[in-house]
């Protein structure tokens, strides 16, 4: 391999933020955010970065002067979005809708999201998370992101998984994990290059 060929491969790489938006106390979000992190092991053109929403208790309460602390907060998890060239949004649903602190992280960045995609990955009851997504999408039109069409939906996922995390019959979901990764990569790559051609924030 020549070195020309190195450099197209490392520029074919993307970095995904996998966003676990699940705070409260027994979430089973970290369960399904290990288990499809690891459904990118192999691949060759991913980097993972998993960020926990639990390590950035930004508050609802929007400002223009926000407190030392939550200035901190906010510029560690600004650097984490800006590093990301995609995003997949792991997220449960509660009353019919997405987290709390999954908004309030949404509401305290915005230039982060521009013009890169995001994946979903849903989970809940008979819904499996759909309707939680189904909102997000709308949110994140709002914020220039990219939704990825394809997603991931677990119904009813406690009686899924064993007790190590990982699902006793992973055929479909790791099916859809694979394509959800397929479609992320080629938006992120195509955002990418057109960001090159010409800056989307001027």
């Amino acid at each position: 391999m020549n070195r020309r060929e190195r450099a197209d491969m490392s520029s074919d790489r993307i970095r995904v933020a996998v966003i676990l938006s699940s705070v409260r106390k027994g979430r089973f979000g970290p369960t399904i955010a290990n288990w499809f992190v690891g459904t990118a092991d192999g691949r060759d053109d991913i980097e993972v970065d998993l960020v926990d929403l639990a390590d950035f208790p930004l508050p609802t309460a929007l400002t223009d002067e926000p407190s030392p602390e939550v200035a901190e907060l906010l510029a560690a998890f600004s650097a984490r979005l800006s590093a990301a060239d995609g995003f997949v949004v792991v997220t449960p649903e509660y009353n019919h809708s997405f987290p709390a602190a999954l908004k309030a992280a949404a509401d305290w960045t915005q230039y982060e999201w521009h013009a890169k995609p995001v994946g979903f990955v849903g989970y809940g009851g008979l819904a499996g998370g759909l309707r939680a997504v189904q909102q997000l999408r709308h949110i994140f039109n709002e914020l220039h992101a990219v939704p990825v069409r394809d997603a991931i939906s677990f119904h009813g996922p406690w009686a899924q998984f064993d007790a190590e995390g990982n699902l006793t019959d992973p055929t479909n979901a790791e099916a859809a994990a694979k394509v959800l990764w397929d479609k992320l990569s080629w938006w992120a790559l195509a955002t990418k290059e057109a960001k090159t051609r010409r800056p989307y924030d001027n």
